[in-house]
C-alpha cells in the first residue's frame, strides 16, 4: 500500500511543478507602495513624556507611540499577508480507494482487492489566482494610503492640540498677570481708603476685581491642564507633559493639488479595488478543470497500472452572475465617490486657504493694534492712580483693555496655527518608500 501511494506521488510530481504565480513569487505590492515596517511594538500608555515638550518632540513621539499609527500599520501588515495568501494555488487532493474485497464469490476476502491511489489537481485556466492577487494588491495599496492618511491626520492633530496648549499656557500667564495687578491694586486702594483719600466703595470694587481675576486664573489653569492632557492622550500617554515650550511652526507647501491629495488618492485606490473585484468576479464565473493521475494495483495478479482522469464543472446554473452584477454596481459607486471626494477636496483646499489668509490678516491687525500702547497706557494709569490723579475706574478700564488685546492676540495665533495645520494636512504628500 505504501509503495502504491509513493508511486502515485512520484507520478504526480512529474506532471505538476511550480508556476510563476506560485506563493514564492508573490512578494507583495507594487514598488510604489514602499516598504512597511513589520511587527510594530505594543503601545505603552504609562510611559512618561518629557517634562518640557516641544512640537518637534511631540511629533516624533506621536509617530512612534500613537495607537492610531499602530492600528493603521497593523492593517498594512495584514493586507500584505493577504497578498501572500492570494498567491497560493489550490492544494492537490490525495485519494486512496479499495475495491472488490469482503464480498461474495470471487470477491470473498481480500484476494481480489484492487487498490487505487491518485492525486487530483485543479488547473487554474480561468485566472482565479491572478485575479485574487490583483484584488489583494489593490487593497494593500489602499491600506498603505490609509496609513499615510493616519500619519497626516496625526500630525495635524498634534499641531492643533499643541497650539491649543500653547494658547492655554499664554492665557494662564495673562490671567496671572492680571491677578497680580489686581492684588496690588486692591492693596493700594485699601491704603488710600485708610488714608481718607478714597471712599470705601473704591476698596470694595478693587477687591471684587481681584476676586474676578482669581476666578479667571483658576479657569485658565483648568483649561491649560485639559489642553496638556488632550495632547498627552494623543501621544499615547496617560501622563501629560508638565509644560509645552516653543511655538507652532508649520511649513507651508509651495503648491497644493487636489488630484494628488491623500484622500483623493485613496478614493482612486478604492476605485481600482472595485475594478479588480469586477475582474475577480468574472474569473470566479469561469470553471477550471481538475486532472487526476494515479496507480491501481490488483492483488490477485500483482499487476499495476496507471489511472488518469479529468473532471470539469458544468456551468449550467451558477455562473456567478449575481456577484458580477454586484461588483459592477460597486465599481460605479466607487467612481462616483472618487468624483465627490475630489470635488470636496478642492473645496476644502479653497476654504483652508481662505481661513489661513483671514487668520494672517487678523494676526497682523492685532499686532499693529497697539499692544505696546496699551501696556504704556496701563502703566501711566497705574502711576496716576497711585498719585491720586485718576480714578479706579480708569485704571480698571486700562487693565481690561490690555487683557482683551492680549487674549485676542493669543486666540489669533492659535487660529493661525490651526489653519496652517489644516492646510498642511491637505497638502501632505504620499512619498514612495516612506509608508
Amino acid at each position: 500500500m505504501y509503495r502504491i501511494v509513493a508511486a502515485a506521488f512520484a507520478v504526480a510530481a512529474t506532471g505538476w511543478g511550480t508556476s510563476p504565480l506560485s506563493a514564492q513569487t508573490v512578494a507583495g505590492p507594487p514598488a510604489t507602495m514602499g516598504p512597511v515596517a513589520q511587527g510594530a511594538p505594543p503601545v505603552s500608555s504609562t510611559a512618561k513624556l518629557p517634562e518640557r515638550l516641544s512640537l518637534a518632540e511631540a511629533l516624533a513621539l506621536a509617530a512612534a507611540r500613537s495607537p492610531r499609527i499602530v492600528d493603521a500599520q497593523s492593517q498594512v501588515d495584514a493586507a500584505r499577508a493577504r497578498v501572500r495568501q492570494a498567491g497560493f494555488r489550490v492544494n492537490p487532493t490525495l485519494s486512496v480507494e479499495a475495491q472488490n474485497f469482503l464480498g461474495s464469490g470471487a470477491f470473498e476476502g481480500f484476494r481480489s482487492t484492487e487498490l487505487t491511489a491518485s492525486i487530483n489537481q485543479q488547473i487554474d485556466l480561468a485566472g482565479h489566482r491572478k485575479a485574487r492577487v490583483t484584488v489583494a494588491e489593490a487593497r494593500l495599496f489602499a491600506e498603505t494610503l490609509r496609513l499615510a492618511i493616519a500619519r497626516a491626520d496625526l500630525i495635524q492633530n498634534v499641531r492643533q492640540r499643541f497650539a491649543r496648549a500653547i494658547a492655554a499656557r499664554e492665557q494662564l500667564a495673562v490671567a496671572r498677570d492680571n491677578a497680580d495687578r489686581s492684588r496690588e491694586l486692591a492693596r493700594i486702594a485699601g491704603e488710600l481708603v485708610d488714608a481718607g483719600r478714597e471712599p470705601p466703595l473704591r476698596a470694595l470694587r478693587a477687591r471684587a476685581a481681584l476676586a474676578r481675576e482669581r476666578a479667571a486664573v483658576e479657569a485658565a489653569q483648568a483649561e491649560e491642564q485639559a489642553a496638556r492632557a488632550a495632547l498627552g492622550t494623543l501621544l499615547g500617554s496617560k501622563t501629560p507633559p508638565a509644560q509645552v515650550v516653543g511655538a507652532v511652526e508649520v511649513p507651508m507647501p509651495a503648491s497644493i493639488s487636489a488630484p494628488e491629495a491623500l484622500d483623493v488618492l485613496l478614493a482612486r485606490a478604492e476605485t481600482a479595488i472595485a475594478e479588480a473585484q469586477v475582474s475577480n468576479a468574472r474569473a470566479e464565473g469561469r470553471v477550471d478543470p481538475s486532472i487526476g493521475l494515479g496507480v491501481r494495483a490488483v492483488r490477485e495478479t500483482g499487476d499495476v497500472g496507471l489511472v488518469a482522469g479529468i473532471s470539469l464543472p458544468l456551468p449550467v446554473f451558477d455562473r456567478n452572475q449575481g456577484n458580477i452584477a454586484a461588483a459592477g454596481a460597486e465599481r460605479v459607486a466607487a467612481e462616483a465617490r472618487l468624483v465627490d471626494v475630489e470635488n470636496r477636496t478642492r473645496a476644502e483646499i479653497d476654504t483652508a486657504r481662505a481661513e489661513l489668509r483671514a487668520a494672517d490678516a487678523r494676526l497682523t491687525a492685532l499686532r499693529d493694534s497697539g499692544i505696546g500702547e496699551a501696556k504704556e497706557a496701563l502703566r501711566l494709569a497705574d502711576l496716576s492712580y497711585r498719585a491720586g490723579k485718576s480714578s479706579l475706574i480708569e485704571l480698571l478700564d486700562a487693565q481690561r483693555s490690555l487683557a482683551l488685546l492680549q487674549t485676542d492676540l493669543i486666540d489669533a495665533r492659535r487660529a493661525r496655527a490651526e489653519a496652517a495645520a489644516a492646510l498642511a494636512r491637505l497638502a501632505a504628500p504620499f512619498t514612495q518608500g516612506t509608508n
